[in-house]
């Protein structure tokens, strides 16, 4: 299974925020959509990532003055893409390997999705209940 598989059931926005954008402000989404992360975006280009880990550590070593700093101040900008036909295997890999939970998905230089690793979990999780269902039926069936 591929990650444009996984992206076919989506159809909800990619939240997402600039460079220029206030820690504070990126820290408002993150928390009022309940997610972990951001594309950091340049117009449709990936600039990096900012996630609940760069505010933490941006918190210890600045204090509450981490909140007006600039998001491209404090995100990771040495981001990891993927593209659309990446595997979900070889994605839970990559991000087992350089321990992140997110991973923009890009086509084109241009964000066109947004995975986590509980999005590819959910996937294989969903996928072993399918095969042990469809396996039942058929012993069921014999």
């Amino acid at each position: 299974m591929t990650i444009q598989a996984i992206m076919q059931g989506r159809d909800g926005p990619i939240y997402s925020c600039t460079a220029n954008d206030t820690v504070a402000d990126a820290v408002s989404l993150l928390s009022g959509k309940r997610i972990g992360a951001l594309p950091v975006l340049d117009g449709s280009h990936v600039v990096g990532i900012f996630s609940e880990r760069d505010l933490l550590y941006c918190i210890e070593k600045l204090g509450p003055a981490a909140l007006d700093k600039r998001v491209s101040e404090v995100m990771t900008a040495d981001v990891i893409t993927i593209d659309l036909g990446l595997s979900a295997i070889e994605a839970l890999s990559l991000m087992t390997r350089r321990r992140i939970r997110h991973l923009p998905v890009v086509e084109d230089n241009k964000l066109t999705g947004f995975v986590s690793i509980g999005d590819l979990v959910k996937y294989r999780i969903d996928k072993v209940e399918s095969e042990a269902a469809a396996m039942r039926n058929y012993i069921q069936s014999a």
